[in-house]
């Protein structure tokens, strides 16, 4: 399979202590965590809507709309990929339990959290979009098939496209199964232009195994299940052209990074 090429036009991060991509940058570059509540409040949401909403929901929104906001995009009018390896799976705990014992008593409001894709519906309607949105689930080749998803949508016409990487905290039974710590969601507005400033990707396909992630932001954030997404994100910060992420079992992406900005948000 030929090379997939982007520009990234805009960047958006939110973690524990890292409320931002300009916080994340500075925590690679000096170890510094800001101040920071233990979920965001993304303005795209109504103030009822924004307490109600998951926290997966409520974080992939957040840096959605600042990957936009960097950009200078507007969110309505580009289409979007959603990755996240769980969803929201404290509400699937919920129904799970809830089905078992008491059926009747299942919240419509918790129901309608439950689906894979609640934060690509929250996103377009609180955007207005009328463009295609993906959501995706792939273990943990997650956020490395939404990136491929993404540059195949360019390389297929789409002018610049939405990726969102994010997922919370596991809970009850399944927690066991697949493990998941804190609140972690990166975005990045993915465009065919060239462009003097934006980092320019270049994906290719290979066999093999991806190194353990060391960078800082890998380290600080290893529990949660979007965590193999942070190496591209450590190289952006930092400046480094060159890292692999697991895109399957024995696959992997090979990202080259060429820019003489990499860290432009």
């Amino acid at each position: 399979m030929p090379a997939l090429t982007a520009t990234i036009e805009g960047i958006g991060f939110w973690s524990r202590g890292l409320p931002s991509w300009e916080a994340a940058r500075a925590f690679v570059a000096n170890g510094t965590l800001a101040e920071a509540p233990s979920r965001p409040s993304p303005q795209l949401l109504a103030p009822n809507e924004r307490r109600r909403a998951p926290d997966t929901v409520a974080v992939a929104l957040e840096v959605a709309l600042a990957a936009c906001q960097a950009a200078g995009r507007d969110p309505a009018v580009l289409p979007s990929v959603f990755a996240s390896m769980h969803g929201e799976l404290p509400i699937t705990d919920y129904m799970c339990a809830t089905l078992a014992a008491q059926p009747q008593a299942i919240s419509p409001t918790r129901f309608h959290n439950s689906v894979h894709n609640a934060a690509a519906g929250y996103w377009t309607i609180g955007t207005g979009a009328m463009q295609p949105a993906t959501a995706i689930s792939a273990f943990d080749a997650t956020f490395a098939q939404g990136l491929i998803e993404a540059l195949v949508q360019l390389a297929a016409g789409s002018e610049a496209v939405l990726l969102v990487g994010y997922d919370g905290a596991s809970a009850g039974p399944l927690a066991a199964v697949s493990r998941s710590e804190g609140l972690l969601g990166g975005a990045l507005v993915l465009s065919r232009a060239a462009s003097a400033t934006g980092p320019q990707l270049r994906l290719e396909f290979d066999d093999g195994a991806v190194e353990p992630a060391s960078g800082a932001l890998a380290r600080q954030a290893s529990g949660n299940a979007m965590a193999p997404m942070l190496p591209l994100f450590d190289a952006l910060a930092s400046g480094h052209s060159q890292l692999a992420l697991k895109s399957g079992p024995g696959r992997r992406l090979q990202i080259s990074i060429d820019s003489t900005e990499r860290a432009h948000g």
